[in-house]
């Protein structure tokens, strides 16, 4: 979500061991962060959503990842 900074809301930790970037997880608690622009993106948004460079971008339920080696996927809980 541009504008807003996801870790002032929760902490997040690494999904181990990494997923391929050819398979993704997605879920509730499953986010994914760009490497490219460093923002973070739930895996399922329900709003429109995306990342600063356009990687990561979706809304409905549905995200479109660009280059998915450019993405590292964790997991993230309520601080």
């Amino acid at each position: 979500m541009p504008g807003i900074d996801m870790r002032k809301i929760y902490n997040f930790y690494p999904v181990e061991p990494a997923p391929s970037p050819d398979a993704l997880p997605t879920g509730g608690n499953i986010y994914y962060e760009c490497t490219e622009c460093g923002q973070i993106v739930l895996s399922v948004p329900r709003i429109k959503t995306s990342c600063e460079c356009g990687n990561l971008s979706g809304h409905g339920g549905k995200l479109t990842v660009k280059d998915p080696t450019k993405v590292r996927v964790v997991s993230g809980k309520l601080k």
